[in-house]
């Protein structure tokens, strides 16, 4: 299919109105409304872009805090002739969500559950309103709502209908449309009207129930010949609702409901006001069969088989997203649960029901159907639920994970939703794999084997001749769909890479009578025009995120020289094996941070409010810009020049950078692996380096260099804490909030009470080493500032245990004071000065570490640095040395337990122990190791606390600016779970964790290690 380019030059929904219209839109939008109004550079810019391939600028940004700014924005909008387009979690993969129109966020405050009915099934909600939230507020009531889409943690209801989406599940419970009962909307004139059954529609809902009806009927023929017969089609408008095309009907009982016409419309008729769902009862029992394949061929041709069992959903996994998953350490874990051997695919198929007992004979089946196709011992039954569930995540991640892949090349989303029947499925795919071969490139499969939607995305330079390879693989793609009778379009909609294939699909005819519903429900074209209707090309560079040379405006990088290596990021990979480049040979003329940045595909994924720690400023604040994909995306705008001249150290950027609390959740949640925590890093000290550093900057990033001598004066010190007024005048003069207690100084450091009080605990290091050399245990308790110059107890209560467990200790000293990882000076922006002092530290341990000595820590902060920063610091191999034996203290006895080393006599334990895991150790999987070490104590059953960051994250919380924040992130979960156990021991292993439970909930907080020594037999 070939579209004349001339006749699409300028396609609706792509060109800003003049400036002074957007100037007057934004004005009336402050006087008549009351929601915020975001009109500035970065704004727009996070604003321009969705999980697709697409950025176009919008006019601005509008977040209403209720109805009536909703329908005053349409008036204003209407009257001024400036596009609306209405957003969800941003997370559409076809550039449904962008456009150079007025952006309307609903996710922020239209997201209420307005009404449940239990006893018919249903829920009415609002449009911002997350999937994963509705669902929870069903449980209770034994109910769920179905279309379980793979971003259901931050896919809203709005944007799922705009969508018509469907899920993993699809094959028992339908798509989107099948499970939507009614609709409120606004249309572009300003009247609200309810679409529903036929025969509940007011006046003016029924004219446009007639006037659709109408076209259904001159076009009966049209349909009959042109439209796909598969369920997975959610292309064009649902005219087929008057005349069922589908494989499964949108009412079971034949009727219309013309709330349906608005389901997969892509918000292009009308702006929803709510929607009234269909729900199902709450399976109770589920049970998982993994079948593993040799070879992708066979698990596309056993899938027309496994759907005669009966599950409710086949999904598939090929090698490429395991071996991907395998390489995350959140997910490989569960990933090797599912395995026998190296498959080259597998398919989770699942059966649900009321009783998990009955399920059994149903997996056993599942095995002997795979016995009889050749594949005996193929399947790993998984019937334990927590199993379940861990994989079902991973399986969700999936997009994402595709995603990971590091150099300019990325999988590109643009054919990934073709459907075809099962019977084509294996032909289809062979087919489409070697197109991709023919074009250099080749395609990661995954998704919904069950209904014959296999996303896959070619593997495509969207910088160089990525657009050209699109255009030709999408046209043999669309040959192959026509051959084998499927849908081009299956799940993610159409938005600007799909558009241009509705009238290819559907012929001319019928793209005439989706331009007359267009006409009927939008005379103005007021809502997000450009789609489904006069869509552009999909392969317009103009539109592209990263455009390409032969765009108006190319993408391009900045000269920048990073403080951190980020020469791993700069690389490129080969689009075929995936083989990546050498460490800095990616062209990225940024070392290699841009590229970093840019592996943010805005998937949205740190939108979500599920176990796990990203994104805690998102969580409180609710807003695009404090989340990990606002601040890449600004990141991004500022490191391709789109942002204006220095806008990388702007005070802009540093609005966007401010509430990231380097809590590296991202680091481990994110599934492509954007590290804002060492982005901010990187930022800060261009920032600093520009702007200059405060009093308060320095007080708490030279805070190791002076604390030895601190130490000696507490009482002075400690007069802030104590003297009426004096917390006051610290806000004022430093930035501390009075609000906050800060840390107690005292006389008694590690330092100078180590020989008094812990005589026979330690070793020097030439006795260390010889013990090393004999086998025998040995460990380096590397003491940070904290834990040394405010709480040396912990320090104690850690050797003496390691001590009795028969470990000989040794500590690393330097003359007038003690060694520093540099945590403090990163958080500051003083990136050079913390490597002075991290290279000093390294050195002293590198001895030790070659010696093959564990070197273990108690504050995870300071500890896991040497597992991270200062592995981009330039310390090269002795970094690499020493981070392989930097354990966490509860790691290193986990690790040692398990190798028979460790034993402990320890009295049971006496009350409930609550765990509140810091943020690092979350992020490198250390939450796991401190549950075992605790339950080393009789009669324990440690709980923990589903929290995501403390809020004080160092200095964070102490700061004025920050503290009402803080609290909010601290009463997010973690202080009313504590508030709700008054007889439970607290473990934080974070100094600042500690002390913010003390400030939020009045409660102790220790140590892991305090506890175990508290419950040492003497």
């Amino acid at each position: 299919m070939r579209i004349d380019p001339a006749s699409h030059m300028q396609p609706a929904g792509t060109v800003l109105p003049p400036n002074d219209t957007c100037e007057l839109l934004a004005r009336r939008l402050r006087t008549d409304t009351q929601g915020e109004v975001l009109f500035d550079d970065g704004s727009r810019g996070r604003y321009a872009t969705d999980a697709s391939i697409y950025q176009i600028t919008p006019v601005g940004a509008f977040v209403p805090t209720n109805e009536r700014d909703i329908a005053t924005a349409i008036d204003i909008a209407r009257d001024l002739k400036v596009p609306v387009l209405a957003r969800g979690g941003g997370t559409s993969q076809c550039g449904q969500t962008t456009g150079a129109a007025l952006v309307i966020d609903n996710s922020k405050h239209f997201r209420k559950v307005l009404e449940v009915n239990v006893e018919e099934g249903t829920a009415t909600v609002e449009p911002g309103l997350v999937l994963d939230h509705l669902n929870a507020q069903l449980k209770p009531h034994g109910l769920w709502y179905p279309v379980d889409v793979s971003t259901s943690a931050q896919a809203t209801l709005g944007g799922m209908a705009g969508n018509n989406s469907c899920g993993s599940r699809s094959i028992a419970y339908g798509n989107m449309v099948h499970n939507v009962l009614g609709a409120s909307a606004w249309l572009s004139s300003g009247e609200l009207v309810e679409f529903g059954p036929l025969g509940q529609l007011g006046a003016r809902a029924a004219g446009i129930a007639q006037f659709v009806h109408g076209l259904a009927q001159e076009h009966r023929e049209a349909m009959a010949q042109h439209w796909p017969k598969v369920m997975r089609r959610v292309a064009g408008y649902n005219l087929d609702i008057f005349d069922n095309q589908s494989e499964k009907p949108y009412t079971a009982d034949g009727s219309v409901n013309l709330a349906h016409l608005l389901i997969g419309a892509e918000g292009t008729l009308a702006y929803t006001r709510s929607l009234k769902l269909k729900l199902a009862p709450l399976p109770r029992a589920k049970v998982l069969g993994i079948v593993n394949f040799p070879t992708f061929h066979g698990a596309m041709d056993a899938a027309q088989h496994i759907v005669k069992l009966g599950p409710t959903a086949v999904e598939l996994v090929d090698r490429t997203m395991i071996e991907l998953s395998l390489a995350n350490p959140a997910f490989k874990p569960t990933v090797e649960t599912a395995l026998i051997g190296k498959p080259a695919a597998i398919l989770l198929v699942e059966f649900s029901g009321a009783d998990k007992a009955a399920l059994l004979p149903q997996l056993k089946r599942l095995v002997e159907l795979m016995g009889d196709l050749g594949l005996p011992g193929s399947v790993v039954e998984m019937p334990d639920d927590g199993r379940q569930k861990n994989l079902w995540e991973v399986r969700k991640a999936g997009l994402n994970i595709m995603m990971s892949l590091k150099g300019d090349g990325k999988p590109v989303s643009f054919i990934e939703d073709c459907a075809v029947p099962l019977v084509h499925l294996a032909e289809y795919t062979d087919a489409l794999t070697e197109v991709f071969a023919k074009y250099g490139s080749r395609g990661t499969w995954y998704a919904h084997a069950s209904v014959g939607t296999l996303h896959v995305r070619p593997i495509l330079d969207m910088r160089a001749d990525g657009a050209a390879k699109m255009r030709a693989i999408a046209e043999e793609a669309s040959a192959l769909v026509r051959k084998y009778k499927g849908a081009f379009s299956g799940e993610h909609g159409d938005g600007l890479c799909r558009g241009e294939w509705i009238e290819w699909q559907f012929g001319p005819a019928i793209n005439e009578a989706f331009r007359a519903i267009k006409q009927q429900l939008d005379p103005i074209g007021l809502f997000n025009p450009g789609k489904i209707i006069d869509p552009p090309r999909m392969d317009d560079g103009a539109l592209f995120r990263f455009a390409p040379p032969t765009a108006p405006r190319p993408y391009r990088r900045i000269e920048l020289k990073p403080v951190l290596d980020w020469s791993g990021w700069n690389v490129n990979a080969d689009p075929v094996t995936e083989v990546t480049t050498a460490p800095g040979t990616g062209g990225d003329s940024t070392g290699g941070l841009a590229k970093a940045v840019e592996m943010c595909n805005n998937n949205g994924h740190c939108r979500k409010f599920d176990a796990g720690t990203m994104c805690p400023s998102y969580r409180v604040t609710r807003d695009e810009q404090h989340l990990t994909r606002g601040r890449a995306n600004t990141l991004r705008l500022a490191l391709s020049g789109q942002l204006g001249a220095d806008a990388f150290t702007s005070e802009a950027m540093h609005e966007t950078m401010d509430l990231c609390v380097g809590c590296k959740g991202c680091k481990r949640d994110c599934p492509t692996g954007v590290d804002m925590a060492k982005m901010k890093v990187e930022f800060l000290d261009h920032y600093k380096k520009r702007h200059g550093h405060t009093l308060k900057d320095k007080l708490v990033a030279y805070m190791p260099d002076y604390a030895h001598r601190a130490s000696r004066m507490p009482w002075l010190l400690n007069l802030r804490n104590r003297v009426p007024g004096a917390a006051w005048l610290g806000e004022k003069m430093l930035g501390f909030s009075a609000k906050r207690s800060l840390p107690e100084w005292r006389t008694d450091t590690f330092w100078r009470a180590k020989d008094a009080v812990a005589a026979g605990l330690f070793s020097d290091r030439a006795s260390v080493l010889a013990a090393a050399a004999r086998g025998e245990k040995v460990a380096v308790l590397f003491v940070d500032t904290f834990n040394g110059t405010f709480e040396s107890e912990n320090v104690f209560a850690a050797a003496r245990v390691l001590h009795a467990a028969g470990y000989a200790l040794h500590t690393v000293e330097k003359g007038g004071g003690h060694h520093c990882c540099g945590r403090t000076f990163l958080a500051s922006g003083m990136v050079d000065e913390a490597k002075v002092r991290a290279g000093a530290l390294i050195d002293a341990l590198l001895p030790l570490a070659q010696a093959g000595v564990p070197i273990v820590g108690l504050e995870p902060s300071c500890l896991l640095t040497l597992r991270d920063e200062t592995l981009v610091m330039g310390f090269g191999d002795k970094a690499q040395a020493v981070a392989k034996q930097a354990l966490l203290f509860e790691e290193f006895i986990a690790r040692e337990r398990k190798a028979g080393r460790f034993e402990l006599a320890l009295r049971p334990a006496t009350a409930p122990i609550l765990l509140h895991g810091h943020c690092h150790q979350k992020a490198f999987g250390a939450v796991s190791p401190i549950m075992e070490v605790l339950k080393l104590i009789p009669g324990a059953e440690p709980e923990l606390i589903e929290s995501s960051c403390c809020g004080m994250a160092g200095s964070f919380g102490y700061e004025a600016s920050h503290f009402e924040v803080s609290m909010q992130m601290a009463e997010a979960s973690l202080l009313p779970a504590i508030r709700a156990r008054p007889d439970a021991i607290v473990v934080a292993d974070g100094t600042s964790c500690r002390h913010q439970i003390g400030d939020g909930a009045q409660r102790e907080a220790v140590h892991v290690a305090v506890l175990l020594a508290r419950h040492m037999m003497l």
